[in-house]
């Protein structure tokens, strides 16, 4: 099969591997139907996850079809079609047991195209099947499901219900990427007063704007006294929302959140950050960070199901699966050369690959 493999930083190949095989009895084969890339995947491949080795297929969000499944699989079978979660879970752990799915000490966590081999490519063993694919309603489309394998489940469950959104608050997501703008649809859940988007890319603060925001900001305009005037009282939000992953990201959050605030940090971080308690330790500021369970995949499934999530047009690129390489510069290329828009860039946000 082809498949994407990771060759050190910089360095990624689409070509020919060996077709997966069960190894373990709670195992899956998946024939992947639909696939995308991640901003994690483009961390690997700047060299920000040393765990990655060379060689690894690289991706670990997929909608596909079982075509395989071991003896001790229950609740899938072949012909399923299914979700592959960016998090496998044994479901015997102590984590498990308590839904925090994504610190499996069983071999499970996020390990596809990480600890092991991953989704970019025709085929994909999915270890712990019962505990980590979700059967597909008819009526959710491939596309459309995709965004539920992670940014959806990551938004909502480290984003915002870490950041303990509520009724009336005030939030800023620093980011419109992807994961920001999940974000932007999840809060939206909560009723928030008001959403303030920030980033550099004039699409992304339209798309932001268009899924919700009340508020969008230039990033080279939004300081933390900026930010901090948009608020009734001028003292900040209630909850900060990091989508991004750089140093400057996550200090604008911590200075635009109000005392007894929240900064959920969701942001792959490849870099040291200053954590200025100078300043924090007399706010009562919490801050949080994670990684997803997808605890909350089935109850995000359901609202997409029933039209509850408005996610039309995250997915701005579509391409067939053998046009990988070509999807990677386009995702990758997204903002152009221009540190301060969109000018040159691709303007793309969620790209989907699909089989021919």
């Amino acid at each position: 099969m082809k498949a994407l493999t990771y060759h050190g930083p910089g360095h990624r190949v689409w070509g020919e591997v060996p077709d997966p095989v069960l190894r373990d009895p709670e195992d899956a084969i998946v024939r992947v139907d639909a696939v995308t890339i991640c901003g994690t995947d483009l961390h690997i491949l700047k060299g920000d996850v040393p765990e990655v080795t060379e060689g690894r297929i690289l991706g670990h969000e997929a909608v596909g079809t079982v075509v395989e499944t071991g003896p001790g699989v229950r609740t899938v079978k072949a012909g399923d079609r299914v979700l592959v979660s960016c998090i496998s879970a044994c479901g015997r752990c102590g984590y498990c047991r308590a839904g925090s799915y994504g610190q499996c000490t069983g071999g499970g966590g996020w390990i596809l195209g990480h600890l092991i081999d991953g989704t970019q490519a025709e085929f994909v063993r999915t270890p712990f099947a019962d505990t980590s694919l979700h059967r597909l309603p008819a009526t959710v489309t491939d596309e459309h499901a995709l965004l539920l394998a992670d940014i959806l489940p990551t938004s909502f469950e480290v984003g915002v219900r870490n950041g303990r959104v509520a009724p009336g608050d005030t939030v800023a997501i620093v980011g419109a990427g992807p994961i920001g703008l999940a974000a932007i649809i999840t809060a939206r859940l909560y009723s928030p007063g008001v959403i303030i988007a920030v980033d550099l890319a004039d699409n992304r603060l339209a798309a932001a704007e268009r899924l919700g925001a009340d508020v969008v900001l230039k990033a080279t305009a939004a300081d933390g006294p900026a930010i901090r005037a948009l608020t009734t009282d001028g003292l900040g939000v209630d909850t900060a929302i990091e989508a991004v992953g750089v140093p400057a990201t996550f200090e604008l959050c911590t200075q635009v959140v109000r005392p007894g605030g929240r900064v959920a940090n969701v942001g792959v971080h490849g870099k040291p950050v200053t954590l200025h308690l100078e300043e924090l330790w007399i706010k009562n500021v919490t801050i949080t960070t994670g990684l997803v369970d997808t605890s909350s995949t089935p109850l995000l499934l359901g609202l997409l199901a029933a039209d509850r999530l408005p996610v039309t047009g995250l997915v701005t690129h579509r391409f067939g699966l053998d046009e990988m390489p070509d999807a990677y510069d386009v995702f990758s290329g997204a903002a152009g050369s221009d540190a301060e828009s969109d000018a040159g860039g691709t303007g793309a946000l969620k790209v989907a690959l699909f089989r021919g």
